[in-house]
């Protein structure tokens, strides 16, 4: 329950939410130009989203990843766009 409520709780030998929402966020400030597909875990996809819009990580657990979808973000560091929810395979806009 604590690691739930907890952002900066980590279980034995894991990661906190808030350590994966900054592993994750520097992974994206250091992202190459260009296209970039990733397949991860939900946990992951949550984390790139409270870092790209600055959310804070009590926010981690409110968000609901669908499996089998696709979020997209598009931008750079600090102007993020965020797309989630596309079926895989669904044709783009």
């Amino acid at each position: 329950a604590r690691w739930l409520a907890d952002p900066d709780c980590a279980a034995p030998g894991g990661e906190s939410v808030r350590e994966v929402c900054a592993r994750v966020g520097g992974w994206l400030a250091s992202a190459p130009e260009g296209r970039t597909v990733a397949v991860v875990e939900p946990e992951v996809v949550r984390a790139a989203v409270v870092h790209a819009l600055g959310l804070p990580a009590e926010a981690f657990w409110r968000l609901d990843v669908p499996p089998l979808t696709a979020t997209e973000l598009s931008g750079r560091a600090g102007r993020w766009n965020l797309r989630l929810g596309r079926p895989l395979g669904a044709d783009r806009e």
